[in-house]
């Protein structure tokens, strides 16, 4: 008998955290239809974003893969040129005043170029290109409407509930994609 309520229990807590993460990812959905999508359009975005793509229009994928590694290998120390480069622009500048202006409930925002290679960050990733993401893959890979909400995940380090949620950027006077932004969120905030 102890083992069916032990049981009963488990499925309990399980079926609410699931529930819960479902509720995080209605909530995830309206947030980036309401806020991300307005700024993700912004000048200072697809200005940025033109100018990188015109940089690396020609990269292969392994100048990409080399940029990665490099980027990867450096990544404790970001004064080095490939990540400050990135991290100081001033495309950088402005996510991190978005981020300000959310009050809390953002916890970071990547914008990559048509490579999914980083063109503006709020802090340091652990990688240079995510094109072979799905933030990057179910965005501009989706074409102009490409829109994607990550699955919900308990963050044990906040002990807080994050997801990310990502949005084509779409150049204003072709209607092409040019690249794409996540938004890291800390989703109970949302609530």
């Amino acid at each position: 008998m102890k083992l069916s309520l032990v049981y009963a229990l488990a499925l309990s807590s399980l079926t609410a955290t699931a529930a819960q993460a479902t509720d995080f990812t209605a909530v995830l959905q309206t947030y980036l239809d309401t806020e991300v999508s307005t700024w993700a359009a912004s000048p200072e975005i697809v200005a940025a974003l033109k100018a990188q793509n015109a940089v690396t229009a020609d990269f292969d994928q392994a100048k990409i893969d080399a940029l990665d590694a490099e980027w990867r290998a450096t990544v404790a120390s970001p004064d080095t040129p490939i990540i400050a480069d990135v991290l100081n622009d001033p495309l950088s500048d402005y996510l991190r005043g978005v981020m300000m202006q959310a009050g809390g409930q953002i916890a970071e925002i990547i914008v990559m170029d048509a490579k999914g290679l980083n063109a503006g960050i709020t802090g340091v990733t652990s990688d240079y290109w995510q094109g072979d993401e799905a933030k990057h893959q179910k965005t501009y890979g989706a074409g102009a409407n490409g829109q994607f909400v990550d699955e919900v995940e308990f963050d044990e380090s906040t002990q807080s509930y994050v997801g990310q949620v990502s949005v084509v950027v779409v150049d204003p006077e072709s209607g092409a994609p040019i690249g794409a932004v996540t938004v890291g969120v800390d989703a109970e905030s949302l609530l």
